[in-house]
């Protein structure tokens, strides 16, 4: 009977999920849609592998879209025989961020039930949990990989505690494989990694209770093979996946650098420091886990406009000259933002009742718990830093494998909101059901961390114009006085209201724990009281960045690349920052898609109007020279570094034409000059000149000054290439792309001598084949980034196709993984099953 009663409270707790989640997203309920930026981004890079999808029924492993192209693996792509990411999909069937939501809720939910077996307190840590602000500004920014990815910390996490904790080998062995192909096929690799260094102290922790003989060496070693069991084959259930993009990334710019400058050393692996610190936690700015504008919340706070209205009355009336204006120009930033990162769609906020609760749990919840969640808190905090504590991250940068290849080290305090809401439920169970820890010690507990934290609070309302400044050193150093005392009062302002907020959230919270100890609330009420009020502060907070001006309809959300403006479409747009993108970019959208219209030959665009590199609307419309992507090819990005995004007048045009850009655009978005390019070398041409050079360096310095139509720049290393291989000049020769697709092309060539046909396709050296007339030939790297091949004087049919090997070798490793899951899964219930039938007439 009580095993009934709890599972309708389960039920109903998985259906309070379901309410709360489409209660914040209620703009569903009329068909409308988030409008994401990163996804705007992707549907944009992803056009040309979504219309060979739906055109073929097959799947394109390559793209000419972005970047002169580059492999699908992080655009998309989808692999045969990849069942776990099928059941990621089914678990996400609610409308989108509705499944995000209800995932997160439901996971730590089942985490709770793990941990202490009480629906109550599993519910709460739910909302905890759930709510964590971080999860909605990253569900705004379209980051559904990472908040997929995060969707399984807490149910990994479930299965692994089964394991070790529970000692229920089986079910944690099935929750922890199923939820580790989950967090993979989710295809966040920087999230997991992340998750593992915290997973790392609850391994150490259990070796010391077992060195400590508090748990026999015999569980220990058994717990420790099943984990490692299942982990090894969740990975297993993502071979296509891992395979594809650990061959990827040795070639992209989380790979080994080619080029030895100023910021890089050749052969060394993973971004330089500068790029991966560049977004690094203040150390103060760690408070706003707890106070939430601290340093003023996002860049973008919707009080910004009014302070940049006044700022903008305050230097009109009291600036006289050009110099001074020039001087303040220098230090404008954000409005709203003033820490040390060089921007932020938000704080990490996590709730000052977590907070509060999860310093109380640091002293109540058991040991088990409480050393290894305190280790790896501190060490992600820590990590968070990034450049503003060096030692470690220099450590962690050099000789920890693989923490070079991720950026953006603030992103590492998800650790903290998955730990904090799982230490708050467990000291909260303890304290109202664990009858070893004694009425005196629970208050004295109670009274000295909720006299600390409020009392922290007021210091920081008292004096913290001089503790916090308000302003970066940047404003200091070139703002007035008028001007910087305005903003610093306005930004105390901010920060004073969310301070009393969270004084008044952790007062509210202190009492009922507070009456509940004296008897005069239930732990019910108190219970309720915390859950109301943590759940309206998160709500409230999390409402400044995902609400409902993030949703629009559905042909804008689904279609964002508008060409043509209307009355209909100004009316939507009505004033939302999301949709004012689309209507300024109505003029370069038309624009694209009128040279792809009339020219549908196979060739690049060169787009200045938007930013190369952070734009995606060439893409959907034709094959770009730019893009928006994390993870280029290394030598695509050199280039880029060397000649587009420092413009030279002569080099620039070199490699344009290089890559076959044809057309040229140029101007603002409102009104785009298009600028044909004659000069551009096309899909291939003959080279009978070939320039060898020893260095990565020389090779990429040198295309920019050759005659790139009639010479070949090409490493040394790749001498032995032309032996026996003659290259000679034809005047008449020629060679002609005859057929695209993204994975494959064909060219018809003719030559009297034989000759080097250098193709503007980007050189990959894993999957792609050429073959002339049939016959597999090999191919070289020519230029510094582009593919070349020796043709045989005479007529010859060349044709290039991708067909990784990779990918069919991790299909049948990925099914093999799958099948053993399910198989040792069946025979783990039977085993079960079994043995509790022998027990049966034992308890009779």
């Amino acid at each position: 009977m009580a095993k009934n009663k709890n599972l309708i409270y389960i039920a109903i707790s998985l259906v309070v999920f379901i309410v709360l989640a489409f209660l914040y997203s209620t703009p569903v309920f009329t068909g409308k849609q988030l409008f994401q930026h990163d996804i705007v981004q992707y549907r944009g890079g992803a056009k040309e592998l979504l219309d060979y999808r739906a055109n073929t029924g097959n799947e394109t492993y390559w793209s000419d879209s972005m970047f002169g192209g580059m492999p699908t693996y992080q655009m998309g792509s989808q692999f045969k025989g990849d069942i776990i990411k099928k059941i990621d999909s089914n678990l996400n069937f609610l409308p989108r961020p509705v499944n995000y939501l209800f995932l997160l809720f439901a996971g730590f939910f089942l985490l709770g039930m793990v941990v202490v077996r009480n629906w109550k307190y599993a519910l709460l840590g739910a909302t905890f949990f759930g709510l964590s602000t971080y999860f909605y500004i990253i569900i705004a920014a379209g980051h559904n990989g990472k908040v997929n990815t995060i969707e399984y910390f807490a149910p990994l996490l479930a299965g692994i505690l089964l394991v070790y904790i529970r000692k229920q080998y089986i079910w944690g062995f099935i929750v922890t494989t199923l939820f580790m192909g989950l967090q993979i096929a989710a295809n966040h690799p920087q999230m997991t990694y992340y998750l593992f260094l915290a997973l790392g102290f609850l391994f150490l922790s259990e070796l010391i209770r077992t060195i400590q003989k508090k748990t026999p060496m015999k569980h220990f070693l058994i717990s420790s093979g099943i984990i490692a069991a299942a982990c090894i084959i969740g990975v297993g259930m993502n071979a296509q996946r891992i395979m594809a993009n650990s061959e990827y990334v040795k070639e992209t710019v989380r790979g080994k650098q080619i080029l030895t400058n100023d910021s890089h050393t050749s052969g060394k692996s993973g971004m330089d420091k500068e790029s991966m610190l560049m977004w690094s936690y203040g150390q103060l700015e760690t408070l706003n886990l707890f106070i939430p504008r601290l340093m003023g919340g996002g860049s973008q706070e919707p009080e910004g406009k009014e302070m940049m209205n006044k700022v903008q009355e305050l230097v009109q009336e009291n600036v006289g000259s050009q110099a001074e204006m020039d001087r303040i120009s220098k230090g404008f930033s954000g409005m709203t933002y003033w820490g040390d990162q060089p921007g932020t769609s938000g704080p990490a906020y996590q709730g000052a009742i977590v907070c509060f609760l999860a310093l109380l749990g640091f002293f109540f919840a058991w040991k088990k718990y409480r050393y290894w969640i305190l280790g790896a808190s501190i060490l992600t905090i820590l990590l968070a830093w990034g450049s503003n504590f060096m030692p470690l991250s220099d450590f962690f940068i050099d000789f920890v494998p693989f923490y070079n290849k991720f950026r953006a080290p603030s992103s590492i305090l998800v650790v903290v909101e998955l730990l904090f809401p799982l230490i708050a439920i467990l000291g909260l169970y303890r304290f109202f059901t664990d009858e070893k820890l004694t009425e005196e010690y629970k208050q004295k507990i109670l009274t000295y961390v909720s006299g600390g934290t409020l009392g922290l609070l007021l210091i920081l309302l008292i004096f913290g114009k001089s503790l916090l400044g308000f302003s970066t050193e940047n404003e200091k150093t070139y703002f007035p006085p008028f001007l910087l005392d305005y903003l610093v009062d306005e930004r105390f302002k901010l920060f004073k209201i969310d301070a009393i907020k969270a004084f008044i959230y952790v007062a509210i919270a202190a009492a009922a724990l507070f009456l509940s100890l004296k008897k005069k609330l239930s732990q019910n009420i108190a219970l309720v009281i915390i859950g109301a009020v943590s759940l309206f502060d998160l709500w409230t907070v999390n409402k400044r960045y995902l609400n409902d001006e993030n949703y629009v309809d559905k042909i804008f959300a689904e279609n964002p690349f508008q060409t043509e403006s209307s009355d209909l479409l100004a009316e939507k747009v009505q004033g939302n920052p999301n949709l004012e993108s689309i209507l300024s970019n109505v003029n370069i959208n038309k624009t694209l898609e009128t040279i792809a219209d009339k020219d549908k030959a196979h060739y690049r665009i060169y787009n200045q109007t938007l930013g190369v590199t952070s734009e995606t609307n060439t893409s959907y419309f034709k094959a770009s020279i730019g893009g928006y992507h994390a993870v280029k090819l290394r030598r695509y990005d050199d280039v880029l570094n060397e000649y587009i995004n420092n413009i030279d007048s002569v080099k620039t045009p070199k490699i344009l034409n290089l890559l076959n850009a044809k057309y040229m655009v140029f101007g603002g978005p409102e009104q785009p000059q298009v600028v044909p390019n004659p000069k551009a070398n096309g899909n291939a041409w003959f080279v009978s000149d070939l320039k060898f050079v020893d260095t990565p360096n020389e090779e990429i310095k040198s295309i920019g000054v050759i005659d790139n139509k009639k010479t070949a720049v090409i490493a040394s290393s790749d001498k032995s290439y032309f032996s026996n291989k003659p290259v000679q000049a034809d005047s008449t020769a020629f060679i002609n792309l005859t057929k695209y697709q993204p994975n494959e092309l064909e060219f018809k060539s003719q030559s009297k001598t034989p000759q080097l046909a250098v193709f503007s396709e980007v050189y990959y050296p894993h999957g792609w084949k050429v073959l002339v007339d049939e016959q597999e030939v090999p191919y070289i790297k020519a230029d510094y980034l582009l593919r070349a091949v020796h043709v045989p004087a005479g007529n010859h049919h060349i044709r290039m196709v991708f067909e990784p090997e990779v990918i069919e070798k991790g299909k049948w490793i990925s099914l093999l993984c799958f099948g053993l899951f399910i198989a040792l899964a069946a025979f783990g219930i039977f085993w079960m099953n079994k043995n509790k039938k022998k027990e049966l007439p034992q308890t009779a």
